[in-house]
């Protein structure tokens, strides 16, 4: 599905300075060590903190699996497509932790690409296709499925399987001190820049799974719909970043097809905040390589504080 927006009728658009410039941009992934008299920023959402290691979790998106839990308290929520048109997230958390979160759903191919990102993450899935597993266990990620991590999973018995496996995000990092602290992923932070074009709303998603982002000025966020229904989610950034989408050598238990998003490469996205889009450009040269953002005068796009939603869709 194509994103499609609305036009905005009140024209000015409320600025949300939460922060001053936090230059974030980078290339390669690496630690940047703060001095002693800097406040630490967060490098995926611009807030002030403490760092620490990141846990990338594989969420269901099902209808039957939401309301979603611990998803409100992510740093970074990465939206892709899966077999049968349908969606599924990838809630990345680093510092502040949930009780729980979830529910958890299985891995694919493209996660592997995606988070190389992040230096040697924690990986919280349910587990994946038999293919597949061999290249997850090689993956420069520490991979803590439930029988990896059994004491950091559990079922909800008021709810059905597969839709009720959640995790307990503190006892996986325990159980996963390797894991590799957040660092620069290429965001940059700052007030809001000139132009862009004020919207209300924004619609992005796949044949069986629709996303609108509407401004909510009072909350100076983008609440967050699924398939047509209001959730409780909101973002301070929203980008809909077009890539290609192609068929993986991989698929499900019922042979659809599992499609591999392709994250590395350059293209064109839209980026949301402050009631407003704007046009912007995308580049990742590597899979260690973060993601930069551009402004079509080829300046770094910052992106107003908090949490950020990516939403993959196919390329025109």
């Amino acid at each position: 599905m194509a994103d499609r927006r609305s036009a905005r009728a009140a024209a000015p658009a409320l600025a949300l300075a939460l922060l001053g410039p936090l230059l974030l941009g980078g290339c390669e992934v690496e630690r940047r060590e703060n001095g002693a008299d800097d406040a630490w920023g967060s490098p995926l959402t611009g807030l002030p903190g403490e760092p620490g290691p990141v846990l990338a979790v594989k969420v269901d998106n099902a209808p039957p699996a939401r309301p979603h839990t611990g998803v409100e308290a992510a740093d970074v929520v990465y939206v892709e497509e899966v077999e049968a048109g349908l969606s599924r997230l990838v809630a990345v958390f680093a510092g502040q932790l949930p009780d729980r979160v979830g529910p958890v759903r299985s891995a694919r191919e493209s996660d592997l690409e995606l988070l190389r990102q992040f230096d040697e993450p924690a990986l919280a899935f349910s587990g994946a296709q038999g293919g597949l597993l061999p290249l997850i266990d090689e993956a420069p990620l520490h991979a803590r499925p439930p029988e990896a991590a059994p004491d950091a999973y559990a079922r909800d018995p008021e709810r059905a399987a597969p839709h009720n496996l959640y995790l307990d995000p503190a006892a996986l990092l325990a159980a996963t001190p390797e894991a590799g602290e957040v660092a620069d992923i290429g965001f940059t932070f700052g007030d809001t820049p000139e132009g862009g074009s004020p919207v209300d709303e924004v619609e992005a998603g796949y044949a069986a799974a629709s996303f609108a982002f509407r401004w909510d000025a009072a909350a100076e966020r983008w609440a967050v719909a699924m398939d047509g229904e209001e959730t409780e989610l909101a973002a301070a950034t929203v980008v809909v970043q077009r890539v290609e989408i192609r068929p993986s050598d991989f698929s499900d238990g019922g042979g659809a097809v599992s499609p591999y998003t392709e994250t590395v490469g350059s293209g064109e996205a839209t980026v949301l905040r402050d009631g407003r889009e704007w046009p912007a450009r995308w580049s990742r040269p590597s899979a260690r390589a973060g993601t930069e953002f551009e402004t079509e005068d080829g300046a770094a796009f910052p992106f107003a504080a908090g949490q950020v939603w990516v939403v993959y869709v196919p390329a025109e």
